[in-house]
């Protein structure tokens, strides 16, 4: 690369981009913020070396600082490769411009061999009732999608949600199901699992109970025909390594973090995921990551699906359940700079939460009434409700929208109601 080729400035542009109505409607309980997107764009010395990223403001591994932003103005952009202190969306930028200024592809600067054209990738969403699910996977078979992650929750029953998207895809459409460690031990999940996977479309199972328990995954690993999936990490790879304690990871962070657990992954057989969450541009940048790790074999999550604008001049290319790795230099694709005006967001970069009551009801009429999702996690990660009993749901009142719900509210803010029907 060319010692000319350096950052001259760095623009945050942040914007607030909707989800679709459906995500809109249950992203809005615990991931609303996810809406707000800080996208980069980096320019350089040359005019025509423009390099765009993206930082998930409130989720992405880690935000872009003014010390990364001054540490790159005046850097030469091959100094900067491989850098994840430079957090998210300044990382992304620096390998966007540098591929444009050498014309090449991303993937071609991890300096790995390529191993394939197309990336595996799913659709995702967050905890829904069962007809919610069912609609959003035949919206995912429509958009080419193959693969689909679901939250699999204790406030839902699980049986009824694999059920409704069974009626509505093919034998060989794929579920992976995550629960965050909420099934919490080996005796919860042992029976759930052998149910599950009685249905031939269940392919993989995240985070079924505590991933700090060694013996339990192992356990588990015996009592399920499906493979086991955990976060990187955690518990430690050697000791994930030396105890078999799973049958593949969860991998996301900076590229050079990606490629380090890849490699790990790699060298015990271990097959993995790409978790890299945001609209477009995080998408281009995980497919590029994917084009070079032989193990990346899983459907990468990013969440694309979610917003209703993937900020993109043109959309990536998504058929057959894969992602088509860019071709064209950088990360391949064009910042469409229409939705860069459309969208911008004013500071303070927050979207205040909305208020509901979130109501577990239980078949047999016991019901638990919440003030936020927050509080619905610690209650049932501290084990004091049943982890999926068939027919539970959850019941979502919007106290902004009817102040009729404010006194249960204000006493859920308290402590969680318990109520009976």
């Amino acid at each position: 690369m060319s010692i000319d080729i350096r950052v001259t400035n760095v623009e945050r542009i942040v914007l607030n981009v909707p989800f679709t109505p459906r995500c809109q409607q249950w992203n809005a309980r615990e991931v609303w913020q996810w809406r707000i997107s800080e996208i980069i764009r980096l320019t350089t010395n040359s005019p025509e070396v423009i390099g765009y990223g993206e930082t998930l403001l409130h989720y992405t591994w880690s935000r872009v600082s003014d010390e990364a932003i001054t540490k790159a103005i005046g850097s030469r952009l091959g100094d900067l490769l491989g850098d994840d202190s430079l957090g998210a969306g300044l990382q992304m930028a620096v390998y966007d411009a540098a591929g444009k200024a050498l014309g090449v592809p991303a993937y071609r600067l991890f300096n790995l061999p390529k191993v394939r054209d197309w990336c595996p990738i799913s659709w995702w969403n967050i905890d829904m009732p069962p007809e919610a699910f069912a609609a959003e996977a035949q919206e995912a078979q429509s958009a080419g999608y193959t693969s689909y992650k679901i939250k699999a929750r204790p406030w839902w029953d699980v049986y009824a949600q694999v059920a409704a998207i069974s009626e509505v895809s093919p034998v060989q459409f794929r579920l992976d199901l995550d629960w965050n460690q909420m099934l919490l031990n080996v005796g919860n999940a042992a029976p759930v699992l052998a149910q599950l996977d009685k249905n031939p479309r269940i392919a993989i199972y995240e985070s079924p109970i505590m991933q700090r328990d060694i013996e339990g995954h192992r356990v588990l690993r015996g009592k399920t025909t499906r493979p086991i999936a955990l976060h990187f990490g955690d518990p430690p790879f050697a000791t994930v390594a030396r105890e078999e304690v799973c049958d593949g990871f969860v991998v996301g962070g900076g590229v050079s973090s990606v490629i380090r657990q890849g490699h790990l992954a790699a060298a015990f057989d271990k097959q993995f995921w790409l978790q890299l969450v945001g609209t477009g541009l995080t998408t281009a940048l995980s497919a590029h990551l994917g084009a070079v790790l032989p193990n990346a074999q899983w459907p990468s999550v990013n969440c694309l699906n979610n917003y209703a604008d993937d900020l993109l001049a043109e959309p990536l290319k998504i058929q057959g359940g894969c992602v088509r790795v860019p071709e064209l230099p950088g990360l391949g694709v064009q910042i469409d700079e229409e939705a860069l005006i459309k969208y911008r967001m004013q500071p303070p970069f927050e979207i205040p939460r909305p208020r509901f009551v979130l109501s577990i009801v239980w078949p047999h009429g016991r019901v638990v009434h919440y003030c936020s999702m927050k509080q619905v996690w610690d209650d049932c990660l501290a084990g004091n409700q049943p982890v999926q009993e068939p027919g539970v749901t959850m019941e979502v009142n919007s106290v902004d929208d009817n102040q009729d719900w404010q006194p249960l509210y204000e006493r859920a803010t308290i402590a969680p109601v318990h109520d009976v029907r």
